[in-house]
């Protein structure tokens, strides 16, 4: 198995979960991205979110929430996906950027209706459990 490390950023509005659609893999998926050589998680999630969404955030302002392992969606099946996910209030609208085409806030059911990225679903039942989202 071939481990990818990546950053999430978990945005919640109206009990509903912030996602982006990729161009490039046609899903909705957490905001954030795959860690750099010699990055921490809280980097990547600022440099990332900078890139895909024209939002420029703090490390004090994000609170780690949960790790998710799952399946790389879009990557083979030998590639597992290992996520540092943090929480962040938005004060300002995100702008998808030319890798970002759309995003959108989700509750568990409207999500069902979409493609199924194996670290959103994971996500979305510890959300769920938690009581964060609807």
């Amino acid at each position: 198995m071939k481990q990818l490390f990546t950053a999430g950023l978990v945005v919640i509005e109206n009990r509903k979960l912030l996602l982006a659609y990729s161009k490039n893999k046609r899903a909705w998926y957490l905001p954030g991205g795959k860690t750099a050589d010699g990055e921490s998680a809280d980097e990547t999630l600022i440099r990332e979110i900078e890139e895909e969404l024209g939002i420029r955030i703090s490390r004090k302002d994000l609170k780690y929430y949960t790790h998710i392992t799952a399946p790389a969606f879009g990557e083979n099946p030998d590639v597992i996906m290992e996520q540092e996910c943090y929480l962040h209030n938005l004060m300002h609208r995100p702008l998808p950027s030319s890798e970002i085409e759309a995003v959108n806030f989700f509750d568990s059911r409207s999500y069902l209706e979409q493609a199924q990225v194996p670290g959103v679903v994971l996500l979305m039942r510890k959300l769920l459990e938690d009581g964060l989202i609807d």
